[in-house]
């Protein structure tokens, strides 16, 4: 699937389902990629963490780029890291569709954009549980991918945050204001007793880990995360 091809989910008026790999077991990688896939995944979510940004270190580059090889689904990296502007061309070219940085971790983040832009992939800009909408709207015409997080970023399993359902509906309201095209994307604590929440407020891709990877029958998972109601 392509990201004009997820364009065209939301359009259908279903949403994406993003497994992210950070719970998935890394000794058996390919299995787990593959077992995914074949469940209905969407797209993949890879969250770098720097230890500094957030209290919990992950991959660099590298897996992205092994990562590549299994699959042709987009690659949705999530850079939990100071100065993004740093590595983004590492990640772009390990093998990235969409590279999103933090608002609270970059220093000037149109810059940052216009780097991953310069690269060919698609912008992503994420907000903290406590970050308001108002300071990522000013990027909402240069971005391609909003994701709110619905925990604090650090460590997979935490339980979700539904005080910020409120910032994707705000994030939805201003988007069809300025006629803008964005999609939007959550991630934290998402399972079926909480997807259905997320997309009555408008997210479009939902980021699950623990209750995919956790679960014997990954098919199951990913089809009830994307059609509880």
């Amino acid at each position: 699937m392509s990201w004009s091809q997820l364009a065209r989910v939301r359009a259908a008026g279903s949403v994406a389902v993003a497994p992210s790999l950070l719970s998935a077991d890394f000794s058996r990688l390919k299995e787990e990629v593959d077992a995914a896939e074949r469940g209905g995944a969407d797209l993949f979510h890879l969250d770098v963490m720097d230890g500094h940004f957030v209290p919990n270190l992950t991959f660099g580059p590298m897996l992205v780029r092994a990562v590549r090889k299994l699959t042709a689904l987009p690659l949705d990296t999530h850079l939990m890291i100071e100065n993004p502007h740093k590595y983004i061309g590492e990640f772009a070219d390990a093998g990235s569709d969409v590279i999103t940085i933090h608002v609270e971790a970059s220093a000037d983040p149109r810059r940052d954009l216009g780097m991953i832009a310069g690269k060919g992939k698609k912008r992503g800009v994420t907000i903290n549980p406590d970050t308001p909408i108002d300071r990522v709207a000013d990027y909402f015409d240069e971005i391609d991918l909003l994701l709110v997080m619905s925990v604090f970023p650090g460590f997979g399993g935490q339980s979700f945050i539904p005080e910020v359902l409120s910032k994707i509906e705000e994030a939805r309201r201003i988007r069809s204001e300025r006629g803008l095209d964005f999609m939007i994307e959550i991630d934290g604590g998402i399972s079926p007793s909480t997807s259905a929440r997320a997309k009555k407020s408008g997210a479009e891709i939902l980021v699950a880990g623990s209750s995919v990877f956790k679960t014997a029958d990954y098919a199951e998972a990913i089809r009830a995360i994307r059609e509880a109601v």
